[in-house]
């Protein structure tokens, strides 16, 4: 670990979008692995369920599965799938807290999500919410687009 604070595990599943991290938070229960399943079924690729290493490089944060950890997701109702195709590692673009339906608001001041001192672009959603997975593709598209705006 070091004591340079550049590395914290964290509880969390991560899937790459197109190379970009999305980092899912949230109790246990909250949905995390579900929507990491959608995620993977809908073309993403698994970089860690449940536990996650995180790095910091320069400006980025990166997350990676702990190695006993690489390759497994759970799957309520069935246990832990094995072998499932994983990313090494991802940069995170994207933060998602998942809460209760009730608990979004509509219209949120945007808060980034501070990881290693890294600030992220972060939302609040409802894990179970058939609209999820788009909305999180879409916000993806669209801060790539503020990014390349910026450069």
């Amino acid at each position: 670990m070091g004591h340079h604070g550049c590395m914290e595990l964290i509880h969390g599943s991560c899937v790459s979008i197109d190379g970009q991290g999305v980092l899912l938070l949230g109790p246990s229960g909250s949905g995390k692995s579900d929507l990491c399943l959608r995620l993977l079924d809908d073309g993403a690729v698994l970089v860690g369920d449940d536990q996650l290493e995180l790095a910091r490089r320069d400006k980025a944060v990166v997350a990676h599965s702990p190695a006993k950890l690489a390759g497994l997701i759970e799957v309520h109702g069935f246990g832990i799938l094995k072998d499932v195709a994983f990313s090494k590692e991802a940069q995170i673009k994207l933060v998602v807290s998942l809460v209760a339906e009730k608990d979004i608001e509509r219209l949120p001041q945007a808060e980034p999500y501070l990881l290693l001192d890294v600030p992220l672009t972060h939302i609040c959603l409802y894990a179970f919410a058939s609209s999820t997975c788009a909305k999180i593709r879409a916000i993806l598209k669209h801060e790539a687009l503020a990014q390349d705006r910026l450069l």
